[in-house]
C-alpha cells in the first residue's frame, strides 16, 4: 500500500501496482491491460471488458510502439481542461486569502506578534487538512480548497513580513522564481528531456525523506537549543539547502506533470482533476517558501 503523504509521497494513478503505473507497463495483446495497466478499467460484461481500450483501433499500435493507451471515449473522464480549472481554483483561493491576509494583518511593531501567530495557526490548520486529504480514498474539493485558503493566510503573513522588514520586492521575486521553475519543468518534461520512471521516483522520494528529516532535527535544536538550531536554514548552508529545496520542488513538480498525464492517458475519473491540483498547489508552495528563505537569507547577510 502506497502512502498518501503529501509529502513523501504523489499519489498516481495505479493504487496498488505502483506509483503511476511504473511496476506494470501495460501489454498488448492480453487482458492484461484492463487489470495491470489501467486500474480504472470496469468489466462491463461485453466483448470489450478484457479491455476497455478495443474500442480504439490504434489502441494496439500505440501500446506496440511504448506509447501510453488513449482512453475510452466516455463522459466523466479527467480532461486536462479539468486538471488547468481545478488548479487554477485551487490557486485562486490560495492568492486570494494570501492577499486578505497581507492587507488586513498589520506587521507593525505593536501588532507583528499577533499577526505572525495567526500565520502560524492558519499554517498548522493547513498542514493537518494536507494530511487529512492525503489519507483520503477520494478528493474532496470542500477540504481541498478550504486547506488552500489557510495556506493562503500564512503565507499572506509571512510574505508580508519578508517583503517588508527584509527584503524589499522578496514576494514578487519568489513569485517569479516559481513560475519560472514551473515553466522550465514543464518545457523540460513535454520535450522529453525529464524520464519519470521507477527509478526517478524512488530518487526523489529518497532525497525528500533526508531533507526533511535534517529540516527536522534542524528545527529541534532551534526549538530546545535556542538560535539557529545546527544552522542548515541560515548563512551559506540556508542558501544551499535553500537550493536543493528548489531542486526537490522541480521533481516533485516532474512527478505531479506524470500523474496527470497518467491520469488522462487512462481514463481516470473526472474527480481526480481535484488530486492533481492539490499536488500541483503543494509544490508550488514548497517552491515558493524556498525562493522566499533564499531571498531572506541573502538580504539578512547585506
Amino acid at each position: 500500500m502506497r502512502s498518501r503523504n503529501p509529502v513523501f509521497s504523489r499519489r498516481g494513478f495505479s493504487r496498488d501496482n505502483g506509483y503511476a503505473g511504473f511496476n506494470t507497463a501495460p501489454q498488448a495483446g492480453g487482458p492484461a491491460v484492463a487489470t495491470q495497466g489501467n486500474p480504472y478499467a470496469q468489466p462491463t460484461g461485453d466483448q470489450y471488458a478484457q479491455n476497455p481500450y478495443a474500442q480504439n483501433p490504434y489502441a494496439q499500435q500505440d501500446l506496440q510502439y511504448g506509447a501510453p493507451p488513449q482512453a475510452p471515449a466516455t463522459t466523466g473522464r479527467m480532461t486536462i481542461d479539468d486538471v488547468v480549472l481545478r488548479t487554477a481554483s485551487t490557486l485562486g483561493v490560495l492568492i486570494l486569502t494570501a492577499a486578505l491576509s497581507w492587507a488586513l494583518l498589520p506587521i507593525d511593531d505593536a501588532n507583528i506578534s499577533r499577526s505572525y501567530g495567526i500565520g502560524i495557526g492558519a499554517a498548522l490548520i493547513g498542514m493537518v487538512l494536507a494530511f487529512v486529504q492525503s489519507f483520503k480514498r477520494k478528493a474532496s474539493p470542500a477540504l481541498i480548497l478550504t486547506y488552500a485558503a489557510f495556506e493562503g493566510v500564512f503565507l499572506g503573513v509571512v510574505s508580508n513580513i519578508v517583503d517588508n522588514r527584509i527584503a524589499d520586492g522578496a514576494a514578487m521575486q519568489a513569485v517569479i522564481g516559481t513560475m519560472a521553475v514551473f515553466t522550465g519543468v514543464l518545457i523540460a518534461y513535454k520535450a522529453g528531456w525529464i524520464r519519470v520512471n521507477r527509478r526517478f521516483y524512488g530518487f526523489v522520494m529518497a532525497a525528500a525523506l533526508g531533507f526533511i528529516l535534517l529540516m527536522t532535527v534542524n528545527l529541534l535544536f532551534a526549538v530546545f537549543g535556542g538560535g539557529d538550531g545546527l544552522g542548515f536554514r541560515s548563512g551559506p548552508l540556508g542558501i544551499i539547502f535553500g537550493v536543493i529545496g528548489i531542486i526537490l520542488g522541480a521533481c516533485f513538480l516532474a512527478l505531479d506533470f506524470k500523474q496527470v498525464e497518467d491520469g488522462i492517458a487512462y481514463g481516470a475519473p473526472r474527480e481526480e482533476a481535484w488530486l492533481a491540483a492539490f499536488g500541483l498547489t503543494l509544490t508550488l508552495v514548497w517552491i515558493y517558501m524556498e525562493f522566499l528563505r533564499i531571498i531572506s537569507i541573502l538580504n539578512s547577510s547585506d
